[in-house]
């Protein structure tokens, strides 16, 4: 359940400084000379690399990992359709493959954000991104669809695109819509004081988790953390501020086909607890739907589960999980829009889960994934040049072998990026 996978398709990194440096270019080149000397040093890379980005990539040390993964990198050939000095793209090889790397920087000329993706030939048509889906381990659930000014969402192409699948954090989307219309409705500010509360704190990924109970931040800060960084205790603390009866109805507000799937709606720290406690698992199975939300309340106030034993393997991924179709995402991300509040495209723009699109073609992409063992989830919206909205959602799960998370990851994002091409040729 962690937004950010750190695998060779994807580094992202960000800090501060005073340094002379301020075009993308620059920093560009910057990275590709210091890949041949990893580990570089605190103090360099947060001369350099933005904070924001630099905490989501998990520090210097997440930072070196990322870089090193790939090897040295070497400039094949400069991709930037035009010169902007906030962002650069170049085709680069490192480790014998050859990748697309992209760097904007802020306005103190900071990365603030890095995308490394592997350049390869995009599927030309639908048929090609059915093969392409087709070729993927495990139960494959697919959705491209265009987002109508009028807020509806029409499915341009599908692969099993209305099939329920586990989404593990995809459904923080829902929550996210939820806390938008508490704020449309008056019962909720962007700008409101959470306190942190013991009780209320769930495991990672995250880092609110290690904060003391009491510090107090912003609603949109919990946003933000959940959305950036998937944030688990942020999710939870919103899920008890907005009642777990707001997230059934957001669930209806963005058009779920079965929301009744989804009830009572799951904290973090109700699924972790079942995840460990398998005794638990089975008899809230066993019950009534009616006497369940009992029984995820008393585990809400257990204190969180021994995690020292390894979890690998799916557990139980279509009993206790969140669920949604790859349509039913896209009609969320329609929802989000419709919302027309800044905030929540702020959060969802944080990470662009290195996508690798053109910012010049896609100046907006917003980004939500789920996964645990056995389910990976990429659900992306993109906007291109003309203000054109569109969503692509891909669900892959497997009820008794784990996914190999880089080979899927690497390749669902190459699907998807044809896909939003597809997309905007056709509109």
């Amino acid at each position: 359940m962690s937004a950010f996978n750190r695998t060779e398709d994807s580094m992202i990194g960000q800090t501060g400084t005073d340094m002379a440096v301020t075009t993308a270019d620059e920093q560009l080149g910057w990275l590709v000379t210091a890949s041949a000397r990893i580990p570089l040093s605190e103090n360099e890379i947060q001369q350099r690399v933005a904070p924001a980005l630099l905490t989501a990539s998990g520090g210097t040390a997440g930072f070196n990992a990322a870089a090193g993964a790939v090897g040295p990198l070497t400039v094949v050939r400069a991709a930037t359709a035009a010169h902007r000095a906030d962002h650069a793209r170049s085709v680069v090889r490192g480790g014998g493959r050859d990748y697309l790397l992209t760097v904007r920087v802020d306005g103190t000329g900071r990365i603030s954000h890095l995308e490394l993706t592997p350049d390869e030939v995009l599927p030309a048509s639908w048929p090609e991104v059915d093969t392409l889906l087709t070729a993927l381990s495990g139960r494959v659930s697919f959705a491209a669809a265009a987002l109508e000014p009028d807020g509806t969402c029409r499915i341009e192409h599908g692969f099993n695109p209305d099939t329920l699948r586990p989404i593990g954090s995809g459904f923080k989307l829902y929550v996210l819509g939820a806390l938008g219309q508490a704020v449309t409705e008056g019962r909720a500010s962007w700008s409101e004081s959470l306190a942190i509360r013991e009780d209320h704190k769930s495991l990672p990924s995250g880092i609110l988790q290690d904060r003391p109970a009491g510090d107090a931040l912003p609603l949109a800060d919990h946003a933000d953390l959940m959305m950036s960084i998937s944030d688990n205790t942020a999710t939870d603390h919103l899920i008890h501020r907005l009642g777990r009866d707001a997230m059934v109805r957001q669930l209806r507000l963005f058009s779920h086909q079965q929301p009744h799937v989804n009830e009572p709606f799951l904290t973090t720290k109700a699924f972790f607890q079942f995840r460990f406690r398998t005794t638990e698992e089975r008899r809230y199975l066993s019950m009534p739907v009616a006497e369940r939300l009992g029984v995820l309340e008393q585990l809400e106030q257990l204190p969180l589960p021994d995690t020292s034993q390894p979890w690998t393997a799916p557990r139980n991924i279509d009993g206790i999980e969140w669920f949604a179709s790859p349509a039913d995402i896209c009609r969320a991300y329609a929802g989000l829009l419709r919302l027309d509040q800044p905030e929540i495209g702020h959060a969802l723009s944080l990470d662009t889960g290195g996508l690798g699109l053109d910012p010049d073609e896609f100046p907006t992409v917003w980004y939500k994934p789920g996964s645990e063992p056995g389910v990976m989830t990429l659900n992306y919206l993109a906007r291109n040049a003309s203000g054109r909205a569109m969503a692509v959602s891909l669900m892959v799960s497997d009820l008794t072998e784990p996914l190999d998370s880089m080979d899927t990851l690497a390749e669902g994002r190459h699907i998807i990026r044809g896909a939003f091409h597809l997309l905007a040729q056709q509109h």
